[in-house]
């Protein structure tokens, strides 16, 4: 997995079971130029096309984004909590690379 990618993930420090967390992620990604300058030739481009979410075994979480969107897109949406354990970011770009990240929700 390709490592160009920062991301912000933002959960609850802690959720009873049962409750509607909040999950909020902003994530860094460079966008490439549709040319590089010196020579003018073509340059593959690289965005971001969709973002997958799952938590305790389930997907909670899909969006499929256009070039439209922000280069560095904001993206707020709310799940239940379960059970405690990890909730997995993947965004895959063009080309087919995925970038992935974990965040740990804890539930009382």
């Amino acid at each position: 997995m390709a490592e160009s990618i920062l991301a912000r993930i933002t959960l609850p420090e802690k959720a009873r079971k049962g409750e509607v967390v909040a999950v909020r992620v902003i994530v860094r990604h460079p966008m490439e130029r549709a040319v590089d300058a010196p020579g003018l030739r073509p340059v593959p481009r690289k965005i971001l096309h969709t973002l997958r979410v799952t938590y305790a075994g389930a997907e909670v979480f899909r969006m499929e984004m256009s070039p439209g969107i922000a280069a560095n897109p904001y993206v707020e949406f709310t799940t239940v909590a379960v059970e405690s354990g990890a909730m997995v970011f993947e965004w895959q770009e063009d080309g087919g690379t995925v970038f992935r990240r974990e965040a740990r929700l804890e539930v009382a």
